[in-house]
């Protein structure tokens, strides 16, 4: 008998096989003595969509709404029916007598194969292969102690919650939007708070009003001091100001007080997805979604980072022994970080690091034991592993320890004060290349309490209270973390889709709000907009996973929540006009005309939902260069064809036809169709002719 493994990807399914001893290749699946190892493209299943329970729900009504089904259904596919067909064969197989869920170990990866297996109504054993690298090492260990299928219905349950939580609010609530305001509104349980944040704080810097203030500087001996009054530098008032500064010219000072703390700061922990996102957008730009996609390359196909989708940034207990390991494996790139540790027997000084009660479905992201070939890296995924390993090697030097002289200064009355940071120990700063920003030594060490000297240079500086910043992606990160909206597998998807439906828009790194999303936020529910609702949410998701809530109680309140919110809608007075209409008309329903930005360039699409005209507005360019100038020639589509021209010389050229390639399936039917026939040859070439003879 033969187990069945179903991994999510068929990169993964390869490893698994090639592991397993799966050498027997078909087209969806790999077969050895001992296991069949097939895969999803992602997800194969999906909820069924409205239309599946009534047809009358594909013309979308404000009056059909809410659509509530009393019992979610799940249906196949049709782009990925393929596969879900080929592992429906193998699952009937009589020889296979269990099943191993090997999909992503995570709430996501448990839905992909529990729809599957649900739609399959399979009833044989199932097991759970729970493991949070890719090495050989980590799936073989993995095989060996694979968990009953049974310890992850939670998780399942859980995640068929958040999923019919998002289909029940989003549809909704899009649907009510967009029908009753005539044009595409999207709104949903998450991305619709996060989108709230973003209005917010434009409005905090639309309203901010900046103020003038002076601070004062003084140089008093060998060090340069500021004017200071209960903790603040900052004056109002610039007679005042003024003021100051003329009383304490050449006046005499007198070093009041002098304090010294010693002061240590602890490694910092390894990274979660969310962190590490955070600190690769700081550093490098790279949007949320960026550093997923490269992360999850260096997870799957490089095998040299652990599990990336966590939101935990400790190690468990058991994982202490395989440190040295570790080291061993990265010790190519990093041979200066490492020689010492692993001299040291790679003990870990940073022992906090090591807690399994802050160790959810899997552990901090780290290095595996992989050997490490940079060489094979490009450009961004040296960049985010460099950010893990230093990360890790941090874990293995002492903490940083430093000394904080605070000095004050009596002049006139007025007290002015001085500080520098004296460095003790680097300890993990040395792995993570800051000590020179840390270091600010000027002299303050040898002085002493009662000193006095004259004051000189004592200046005024005019500055300008700022608004706060818009959101960079990091800082969107840090408040969707802070609030519990989405979990680390979702929030990059979440920041794309605001940016897709065009509610916002990154410029220089930062999130500006468009007319449409200000728009929207004023016609959504308040409750939706509402972080602590989306987040109480999330943490009910979070108690069905560990078995601690009852996830028919909470699809019962989604279920209210979302008549509640079509209710709203329906009655609101509230109006909106499409940000982006022309004055154009559409040449085949007469409505009036949107200007989108795409990828493409800009196009113009009709404003009635009932009509699909769209127009590329910008024409296309072309790969061809004009004859005269060197310019790429625009592409057009006219009565005579396809053709090329150059807006500076006007020249213009005629596009050649290319002749339709014939694909494999074509192909032979081309053969099957003319072999017969005696008058010609039986070359392919020969074959094609007479078939575009036949067409004539």
């Amino acid at each position: 008998m033969k187990s069945l493994v179903l991994a999510e990807k068929p990169s993964v399914a390869r490893e698994l096989a090639r592991v397993l001893g799966c050498n027997q290749k078909h087209k969806s699946y790999m077969e050895g003595n001992q296991y069949i190892v097939t895969w999803a493209l992602g997800h194969l299943i999906e909820l069924k969509m409205p239309e599946h329970y009534d047809t009358k729900y594909k013309t979308w009504n404000l009056e059909d709404l809410p659509i509530i089904p009393q019992k979610m259904g799940l249906k196949v596919m049709k782009q990925t029916n393929h596969q879900f067909r080929a592992i429906e064969a193998l699952a009937k197989r009589k020889d296979i007598n269990e099943c191993i869920i090997a999909t992503d170990a995570g709430r996501e990866g448990e839905l992909v194969a529990r729809w599957i297996l649900e739609k399959l109504h399979w009833n044989k054993p199932l097991k759970r292969l729970w493991i949070s690298s890719q090495t050989d090492k980590a799936i073989k260990d993995g095989f060996k102690q694979l968990k009953p299928g049974k310890q992850f219905e939670d998780l399942y349950h859980s995640a068929v919650c958040r999923a019919e939580a998002d289909w029940l609010i989003g549809l909704n609530v899009t649907r009510a939007l967009t029908t009753k305001y005539k044009d595409p509104l999207s709104a949903g349980r998450v991305q619709t708070p996060t989108l709230a944040m973003v209005i917010n704080r434009e409005q905090q810097i639309q309203k901010f009003v900046p103020q003038e203030y002076w601070t004062i500087k003084a140089d008093i001996g060998p060090l340069t001091t500021e004017w200071e009054k209960n903790n603040e530098k900052r004056i109002f008032d610039k007679a005042a100001a003024e003021s100051i500064q003329k009383k304490i010219t050449e006046a005499k000072a007198v070093l009041e007080s002098i304090d010294k703390k010693k002061k240590s700061e602890p490694q910092p922990l390894p990274y979660d997805l969310t962190e590490l996102q955070r600190d690769a957008n700081k550093r490098f730009g790279f949007s949320a979604k960026k550093t997923l996609t490269v992360l999850q390359r260096l997870y799957e196909q490089y095998k040299i980072v652990t599990y990336p989708r966590t939101d935990s940034r400790y190690l468990t207990t058991d994982m202490i022994n395989t440190m040295a390991d570790r080291l061993q494996g990265m010790a190519s790139g990093y041979k200066d970080e490492v020689r010492p540790l692993l001299a040291s027997n790679g003990k870990v000084l940073a022992k906090r690091v090591f807690n399994n009660e802050k160790v959810t479905d899997h552990h901090a992201i780290i290095p595996t034991e992989q050997r490490l070939n940079l060489g094979e890296l490009d450009s961004d995924e040296k960049k985010i592993y460099d950010l893990i390993a230093k990360r890790f090697l941090a874990l293995f030097y002492s903490a940083y320890e430093y000394e904080t002289v605070y000095a004050t200064f009596k002049v006139e009355g007025e007290l002015f004060t001085t500080k520098e940071t004296n460095v003790i120990d680097l300890g993990f700063k040395k792995v993570l290349g800051r000590e020179d920003s840390d270091q600010t030594m000027t002299g303050l060490q040898k002085l002493s309490r009662g000193q006095s000297f004259t004051v000189k240079n004592a200046s005024i500086n005019q500055k300008w209270t700022e608004p706060p910043q818009r959101y960079s992606e990091a800082d969107i990160l840090a408040q969707m973390e802070k609030f519990g909206l989405g979990t680390p597998a979702t929030r990059a998807e979440i920041i794309e889709r605001l940016v897709e439906t065009e509610v916002v828009e990154r410029q220089n790194g930062r999130f500006h709000s468009t007319k449409k999303g200000k728009q929207l936020i004023e016609l959504v529910n308040d409750e939706l907009k509402s972080a602590e609702l989306t987040a109480k949410w999330e943490q009910e998701l979070e108690s069905i996973s560990k078995g601690k809530a009852d996830p028919k109680v909470f699809l019962q309140k989604i279920r209210r929540q979302t008549e509640q919110f079509v209710s709203e809608i329906k009655a609101s007075d509230k109006s909106y006009r499409a940000h982006n209409l022309t004055g154009s008309k559409c040449p085949e329903c007469n409505s009036f005309l949107k200007e989108k930005n795409t990828k493409e360039g800009k196009i113009l699409v009709c404003s009635s939902l009932e009509c699909s005209y769209r127009k590329r507005k910008d024409p296309k360019l072309s790969n061809r260069r004009c004859p005269q100038c060197h310019k790429k020639m625009e592409l057009h589509e006219g009565k005579a064809g396809v053709y090329f021209q150059c807006r500076r010389c006007n020249v213009v050229e005629k596009a050649e036809e290319k002749k339709k390639a014939v694909n494999k399936r074509e192909e032979k039917k081309l053969v099957q169709k003319y072999s017969q026939k005696e008058d010609f040859g039986t070359s392919l070439g020969d074959l094609l002719k007479q078939a575009l003879k036949d067409q004539d």
